[in-house]
């Protein structure tokens, strides 16, 4: 049987908790208070002028600050908004002979982290402060665990923020009271999905739920989690993409249908990668992957715009432009250009050999797109730090991609590289049933070969495909990854409100 323990600290809360309630104050009260103001749109608007407008408030928020001044308190409380100053006096909450509410709560009951509730009138202090001069204050929410102890200038702005990543990605509700940064960067993150929506809507395209649980995890070439349907006692795998659901909505007669859909890849955990991530997924019948480039061109100078103000965003010490047209490069160019290497005509010995001189790791289970995937990871990506298209990927590659028009041996994709990293993957779709199945067939001999990340063959996907599905252009963007370029975040854990991590033991 676990117990409990508490600190010192957390004892005195509890004890405050029970005087409270034997005083009659309910520390958790379940009426509707009804807020009428927050913070900055107070200090934003208030002047001595329109003072009549601010003379009634009601405002709500929790303790950050507490100044003791015997009669009188000054209290800070953070809304949505961010920090306000409640001026408190004791004759004039307690204006009759009865001081034990100030006592009881005021006084005695109240810590930082508590919720309380105020009314009163909106007034400048003699230090120039807009400040909330209180009538009535109700206890909304008693905190029982102290929040950790950040430092603060005059302005109450944070300078000395909590870094510890086990406590921030852990308990992200307290580094979210008391980083204020952190929540920016996520309402950053919503802005941003909301204008990428904005951009989709407005072209016409039609938002759809694809499913989570999939017979056969198909759409890219990861390593499933695997779980089991008790009632149909069949394996069921977490997606690892949502492309052919999205794509038999292309046959079914969507022209364009997108999907923010939550990915799960059972793969290793870094800077970039989490098992749990955030796909954005487009596809638009009758257009090919020169389109959906400059269509990507488009997208990204909005977001950038909508989200940051401009099209030059600070990430890191560099300055990356969003700014439209991106650079184009081949991935043959790419890795003969950072390896000497020309491989375009090796076979996959010729490849290990490359691999092998490059003191790249490889192992027998990978097959020549494998190989080749492998040498532009190690040593092309990370020379493309401003928005650059690399285009033209080999066959082997890419099992999903129409062949391309004018260059045997290779595909109509792109994969779109920014400060060394991949931010999206596109085609031109590969539409020619018979095709796909082969392409199909060569994945489940790598798989046989114990690749776990080759495809599965889906061949309810190859029955759709020969329904006929029209030429059709498709992409995948990491909204991570987006949002941690937008946001200047260095890892994906700090765009993620719950990253994944192992479980805590807890008594």
């Amino acid at each position: 049987m676990s117990t409990q323990s508490f600190s010192e600290q957390e004892k005195i809360r509890r004890e405050k908790l029970q005087k409270l309630k034997e005083a009659g104050v309910d520390p958790y009260p379940a009426a509707l208070y009804p807020v009428s103001h927050f913070s900055a749109d107070i200090k934003d608007q208030f002047t001595e002028e329109n003072k009549a407008a601010f003379a009634q408030v009601c405002v709500a928020g929790r303790i950050m600050s507490i100044n003791d001044k015997g009669k009188v308190f000054f209290i800070k409380i953070q809304d949505k908004q961010g920090l306000i100053q409640l001026y408190v006096k004791r004759d004039e909450l307690c204006p009759g002979e009865d001081k034990s509410f100030w006592d009881n709560v005021v006084k005695h009951g109240l810590d930082l982290g508590d919720f309380i509730g105020v009314t009163g009138f909106v007034f400048i202090t003699k230090t120039g402060e807009t400040s909330i001069h209180t009538q009535t204050l109700t206890l909304l929410a008693k905190s029982l665990k102290p929040l950790p102890v950040v430092k603060r200038d005059e302005e109450g702005n944070v300078f000395d923020e909590v870094t510890d990543p086990e406590f921030k990605y852990r308990q992200r509700y307290a580094d979210l009271i008391i980083n204020p940064a952190v929540r920016e960067t996520f309402l950053k993150r919503t802005l941003l999905v909301n204008s990428i929506r904005d951009f989709l809507n407005k072209e016409g395209a039609l938002e759809v739920d694809t499913p989570v649980l999939q017979s056969i995890p198909g759409g890219a070439a990861a390593r499933p989690f695997k779980t089991h349907h008790n009632a149909l006692d069949v394996p069921f795998y977490l997606r690892i993409a949502n492309e052919l659901y999205l794509k038999r909505l292309i046959v079914g007669g969507f022209d364009w249908v997108y999907e923010f859909s939550r990915n799960f890849r059972n793969e290793g955990m870094d800077r970039t990668h989490n098992p749990e991530f955030t796909i954005l997924e487009f596809y638009v019948a009758y257009k090919d992957y020169y389109w959906m480039m400059e269509t990507t061109e488009q997208l990204l100078e909005k977001a950038a715009q909508d989200v940051c103000g401009t099209t030059d965003v600070p990430v890191s010490d560099k300055t990356i432009s969003f700014k439209a047209p991106f650079q184009r490069v081949s991935i043959y160019d790419a890795i003969k250009e950072h390896t000497g290497h020309d491989v375009s005509t090796l076979d996959e010995e010729g490849l290990r050999a490359v691999c092998a001189g490059l003191n790249i790791h490889v192992d027998k289970t990978m097959g020549k797109g494998k190989l080749i995937d492998e040498i532009f990871g190690a040593k092309c990506e990370a020379h493309y730090i401003q928005p650059t298209f690399i285009i033209d990927y080999p066959v082997e590659m890419s099992p999903l991609t129409k062949k391309h028009r004018s260059k045997p041996g290779l595909v109509e994709r792109f994969e779109l590289m920014i400060n060394g990293k991949e931010i999206a993957n596109a085609y031109s779709e590969l539409n020619d049933p018979i095709e796909q199945r082969e392409r199909f067939e060569e994945q489940a001999k790598l798989l046989e070969r114990g690749d776990e990340e080759a495809m599965y063959i889906d061949y309810d996907f190859l029955r759709a495909l020969e329904y006929g599905m029209p030429p059709t252009s498709g992409i995948g963007f990491g909204v991570d990854r987006l949002v941690m370029l937008l946001t200047n975040q260095p890892s994906i854990q700090d765009v993620l409100l719950f990253p994944q991590m192992r479980p805590e033991k807890l008594s």
